[in-house]
């Protein structure tokens, strides 16, 4: 692949020193000289980061591919390029995209009621008022739109109780009616509030609408033509021996310990488990770049259209009808200002594609609740670091 955008002067005398070696020149050159890996080792020694695999993704595919530090501490178990990581959150952009597709089809509009889909997601109950001995309810005034769903301005709150414990352990259909059990925290249109229950039911639309179960849609139409080998709702025991192990900050927030990974019951490859749009997903990075590369490039890959550029705008914008919340279909957009967008998840893992520099940034970790100490600005030295080498 032909690399256009500068190498900066570090990773030129990098390159340089290791020709110099090669010739005999009794130089040593350690692996943690690659600019990247050097901005991260500190966060491993400090036991604030266990380990990261990053990504870097131009227009023509991947630029950077590396690894840092442990997948399992205590057994001194490398982190590998070909980690495999429950990604949470990050499979709401994934099932947003699918969902334009639809739209693409023809089959669905993001203004049509979900009630068209979906009949019992309407004439819902409205929280008007509540307290820690009462709540006043209203009846709904307005159907739910997709496109509210999409926004997390639908009302809709982020976990319904009968999924709190485990994401995967009902089908799409049942999960969906156990929404409408529960009233909305406000009339659709009128707030934002973070909603797994939103991207579910976005995933029942998908089904609905296409006549074929979510999770069939996803894989024939955006995962096998992307080449994501690795990106499943069901994990099998073979692929799951790539999982790092989780961890959290300890006690004194000093350093990092194992943990379990939160919404979702183990063992992840036993049968009765179900796909969940808003945050079920397992992949790895070197996947998600080939999904980065293709919003990177306004919906094209390896020559392939999957979203029209108009598409790509309406994912990307601001949805919220609030400017200080930056949420638009699916993704956490312009987020520096510049108009990037993306998504992280709920064990620290992210993506973020930066239109302006033509680069896509992939962070893959398994931290949950937090970093310790300094931990929360290793992210940024990995953005930092590949932003120094690669501009556009």
């Amino acid at each position: 692949m032909k690399i256009t955008r500068g190498f900066k002067t570090q990773w030129s005398c990098f390159v340089l020193v290791l020709a110099i070696s090669v010739f005999g020149v009794a130089i040593s050159v350690r692996a943690e000289e690659s600019p990247i890996k050097a901005a991260l080792l500190p966060y491993v020694t400090s036991n604030w980061l266990a380990g990261a695999v990053t990504v870097v993704v131009g227009p023509e595919g991947i630029i950077s591919h590396e690894t840092v530090g442990y997948a399992d501490v205590a057994g001194k178990k490398p982190m590998k390029k070909n980690a495999f990581f429950w990604i949470a959150s990050m499979t709401k952009p994934v099932t947003a995209v699918a969902l334009m597709m639809l739209v693409a089809d023809g089959k669905v509009s993001l203004d049509d009621p979900v009630s068209k889909y979906v009949p019992q997601m309407n004439n819902l109950w409205v929280t008007e008022r509540k307290d820690d001995s009462s709540m006043t309810l209203k009846r709904q005034v307005r159907p739910i739109t997709i496109r509210q769903l999409l926004s997390h301005t639908s009302g809709l709150p982020f976990l319904t109780p009968v999924l709190t414990d485990d994401l995967s352990s009902l089908p799409l259909d049942q999960a969906v009616l156990s929404f409408t059990m529960n009233p909305l925290e406000y009339q659709p249109g009128e707030g934002y509030r973070y909603s797994n229950q939103g991207i579910d039911t976005v995933g029942r639309v998908i089904e609905v609408a296409s006549g074929i179960p979510y999770e069939k849609f996803m894989q024939t139409r955006l995962f096998d033509p992307l080449g994501m080998k690795d990106t499943t709702f069901f994990p099998t025991s073979r692929q799951l021996k790539r999982l790092p192990k989780s961890y959290a900050p300890n006690a004194e927030k000093s350093g990092l310990v194992t943990t379990n990974i939160p919404f979702m019951r183990t063992p992840f490859d036993r049968p009765g488990r179900y796909p969940e749009p808003g945050g079920g997903l397992f992949s790895t990075g070197r996947d998600l770049a080939h999904f980065c590369q293709m919003l990177l490039n306004k919906g094209m890959y390896n020559g392939k259209r999957f979203l029209s550029e108009t598409a790509i705008a309406e994912l990307t914008k601001i949805q919220t009808g609030k400017p200080d919340q930056k949420y638009g279909l699916g993704f956490a957009v312009d987020q520096d200002g510049h108009g990037a967008f993306g998504h992280g998840g709920a064990q620290g893992t992210n993506m973020t594609i930066y239109p302006e520099r033509q680069l896509a940034l992939i962070w893959m970790v398994q931290v949950r609740g937090g970093y310790p100490g300094k931990g929360s600005k290793a992210r940024d030295a990995f953005n930092e670091a590949a932003f120094k080498l690669w501009t556009k």
